[in-house]
């Protein structure tokens, strides 16, 4: 962070919204268990705060990023800000056996579609091994075994870096395979407050099958242990972890990075890895897929902090 930032004034004004941590290990906050140490870290547990806390970074002109439960995403250091606000409201029932639930953005995306699928809903059965935060989940379009959070999402309430707050409908968000407006930068500055879905009633022992069914297969087929959960989007002719396999990087390590020997495209922290450990075991991956195939691996996961980005702010990581 530039010696010219105000950075005192920032921190005071944040203090005023909640506690405040200084040099936190980011890797105490990701699922990876790297990353950090961020200048200024930030819990906040309600949409006010969530908009306030943004507000005020964009004010001082200090980059930010929004984590949610820590999964899919690599952290270096900057102002992090932890989005705990889990208020959720529904469902309600609605015509043609629909329902409407609002969740707010920092809610788990997997504890809340195995709590609907409990209660009798279609919709994310397919999510409930799908770790990250709800908010997130928009941002990529989380997605798993045919279906997807375009399937399920009516509209988004979203504060832009003035702190107008405005609803977009889910047709609005050009919703795609791992990507959204937000991805593409087209909603810069902007954070996500809460999420609105519609779900179907159906019958909770059905549902709850095919969960366990889901669950069995996950767990058969990704490894245990630290990790982001998938590495790089799947490119359209085969899954990412075949081209990693065939280049002959299973199992490979830079440090305590590790290919997964299970699963290609999973990560592993072995140890103590460094985020600049695991950058380089990624752009192996993509430059050995590319010499040998001619495809180009795009991550799935974020890359957020400094020596992977250096300006701007991104709107919400899981």
């Amino acid at each position: 962070m530039s010696k010219r930032t105000p950075f005192k004034e920032l921190e005071k004004e944040l203090e005023a919204i909640g506690p405040v941590l200084r040099d936190e290990p980011m890797s105490r906050h990701t699922t990876f268990g790297v990353g950090g140490p961020a200048d200024l870290y930030l819990k906040i547990g309600d949409r006010p705060g969530l908009r306030s806390a943004t507000l005020a970074a964009v004010q001082y002109e200090v980059p930010y990023c929004i984590l949610g439960s820590g999964s899919n995403v690599l952290v270096g250091d900057r102002l992090v800000i932890e989005n705990d606000a889990r208020t959720v409201d529904g469902p309600d029932e609605l015509a043609g056996g629909r329902a409407r639930l609002r969740c707010d953005s920092g809610m788990n995306f997997s504890s809340l579609a195995r709590r609907t699928c409990r209660l009798g809903y279609w919709g994310l059965e397919w999510a409930v091994g799908i770790p990250g935060s709800l908010g997130g989940a928009v941002v990529y379009n989380a997605g798993a075994y045919g279906g997807s959070l375009a399937d399920a999402l009516s509209s988004v309430e979203v504060s832009d870096h003035r702190g107008n707050v405005q609803t977009f409908p889910a047709s609005e968000l050009s919703l795609e395979y791992r990507g959204s407006v937000f991805t593409r930068g087209l909603f810069a500055d902007c954070v996500i407050l809460s999420v609105e879905l519609r779900l179907r009633q159906g019958s909770a022992v059905q549902i709850m099958q095919r969960v366990r069914d889901l669950d069995s297969k996950r767990k058969k087929a990704q490894p245990p242990g630290r990790n982001a959960g998938s590495i790089f989007k799947n490119p359209p002719e085969r899954p990412a972890w075949w081209y990693i396999d065939r280049v002959g990087l299973r199992g490979t390590r830079i440090g305590d990075a590790e290919v997964s020997a299970k699963h290609a495209n999973f990560f592993m922290n072995a140890g103590r890895a460094r985020a600049g450990a695991v950058k380089a075991l990624m752009d192996e991956a993509i430059r050995r897929v590319s010499d040998r195939f001619g495809i180009e691996l795009h991550p799935e996961v974020a890359l957020i902090g400094e020596g992977f980005c250096t300006t701007g702010a991104t709107g919400m990581a899981s």
